[in-house]
């Protein structure tokens, strides 16, 4: 017995085992770890292309701000006709949603702090959604309420233009950077409940005709 027990003491047959047990939470931890690098790449290129997508849809489609369309600053904004609008007849606008579901009371559109800008009515849901739906081709995972859409003066566009809309700002359709910014959850952080916020994206275009109701395919 007592020859048993000194040989089970100094047997070293289950040291590889135990090497392998004490190693493998420590591999996983890598091996998912560069999983999740590339998942990290892979959305944020995503991201990228869903504000450029986005932006490029928002040029030739109705805008979102839909008391700018029909708006002469001619006639009511007191400008002489063919002149260029001024900043301070129109400083830029800003259009959100409050909640992840498009909604007519969730979407508003308000002129940018400190700027002068005409009755911008009553926000185009329609407009707003037809955006989000195209980025959403390219980030399914998109809710409303992490985009934003700027319209920002350009310094371009007439007063009393006879061919479509008077002003022609740049459009940036970008992912909110506040409480609602969209974000990547890790593999390895889930067991913990934690995320990575997505860094800023966004991407601007001078408006072209600005009026459409083409539905993305």
């Amino acid at each position: 017995m007592r020859h048993a027990f000194s040989r089970l003491v100094r047997s070293r047959s289950g040291a590889s085992a135990a090497e392998f047990a004490l190693v493998l939470p420590l591999l996983l931890l890598f091996i998912f770890g560069l999983i999740d690098v590339g998942r990290f790449m892979w959305t944020t290129n995503r991201a990228e292309k869903a504000t450029q997508m986005g932006a490029r849809f928002a040029i030739v489609t109705d805008l979102v701000p839909a008391g700018l369309v029909g708006y002469s600053f001619a006639v009511s904004g007191g400008i002489p006709q063919g002149d260029a609008i001024p900043e301070t007849s129109f400083a830029g606008a800003t259009c959100t949603s409050s909640t992840n579901a498009i909604t007519a009371a969730a979407v508003t559109c308000s002129c940018v702090t400190g700027g002068t800008c005409p009755n911008l009515g009553t926000a185009s849901v329609a407009a707003f959604n037809n955006i989000l739906d195209r980025m959403r081709k390219f980030m399914p995972e998109l809710k409303a309420n992490q985009v934003k859409i700027d319209y920002a003066f350009s310094g371009l566009g007439y007063a009393g233009d006879p061919n479509g809309i008077d002003v022609a700002p740049l459009v940036k359709v970008s992912l909110r950077q506040d409480a609602s910014r969209p974000v990547f959850q890790p593999t390895t952080l889930v067991l913990f409940g934690a995320n990575i916020p997505l860094p800023p994206f966004s991407a601007e275009v001078t408006l072209e005709d600005g009026s459409g109701t083409t539905t993305p395919n």
